[in-house]
């Protein structure tokens, strides 16, 4: 009876480990894959990284070539930027500052833009202080140091509050872009939903000479919350 039960138990622990079945099924449909595409090992592997940068693309960034000169001198025609789809797809939101790529249809035009958002919900933006410079919540904003070298911050005056949930915005080169300006007395009021927004444009990729990371302008930084000005807003 002894010899028999331990016959019994090298039996069982003969048997192959689920683990190692698993292994060698999935080793087997892989095998027959790769038989199944012209090219083999090579087709598949180009086709799951394809997938992969479909699945990147569609979630995560973006590449963006600049179509027009309205972001020079710092985003010029041909240039290629990456946008960050995550950027506000959990609980953030736009920044004043930010450089955004957005779906113009119904407001700008059947197509994707990408300007600087300069007025979020519940701003009060207005064109221009006593020296020339857009002025933000009463504060003035210094962008020269984005601003295209020789253009003013804007030929035409302005007084807007943005909605919330939508964004003012402009091109760097002021001369040169069609922006929230240009549609004040259209439907919408030149304002850009958030939920329009596609990502942010955080880097310069092409050509490698312009390679650079889009960094927030610190002039922005010191505008006051929209909160903090309501009350001269509805003075």
């Amino acid at each position: 009876m002894d010899t028999e039960a331990q016959h019994t138990e090298r039996d069982r622990s003969s048997r192959p480990e689920p683990e190692a079945v698993e292994g060698r099924s999935r080793f087997a449909l892989v095998a027959r894959i790769t038989d199944w595409l012209p090219g083999g090992r090579i087709s598949l592997t180009l086709l799951v990284c394809l997938v992969f940068l479909l699945i990147l693309n569609a979630f995560v960034v973006q590449p963006f070539q600049i179509p027009s000169g309205s972001m020079e001198d710092g985003l010029r025609i041909g240039d290629r930027v990456l946008v960050n789809k995550l950027a506000y797809r959990f609980g953030a939101e736009p920044r004043r500052g930010d450089v955004v790529v957005f779906d113009g249809s119904g407001y700008f035009g059947n197509a994707d833009y990408i300007k600087r958002v300069v007025g979020v919900g519940g701003d009060r933006v207005v064109c221009c202080d006593k020296e020339g410079r857009i002025e933000v919540n009463g504060r003035s904003v210094d962008e020269s140091a984005f601003l295209y070298p020789g253009d003013s911050p804007s030929t035409v005056p302005f007084r807007v509050v943005v909605p919330d949930g939508t964004l003012f915005v402009l091109g760097d080169h002021r001369s040169d872009s069609s922006d929230s300006r240009d549609h004040l007395g259209s439907p919408g009021g030149g304002m850009i939903p958030v939920s329009d927004v596609i990502g942010r444009a955080d880097w310069i990729v092409w050509p490698t000479a312009h390679w650079t990371r889009l960094n927030r302008p610190g002039a922005y930084a010191r505008v006051p919350a929209a909160s903090a000005t309501a009350g001269g807003a509805h003075g």
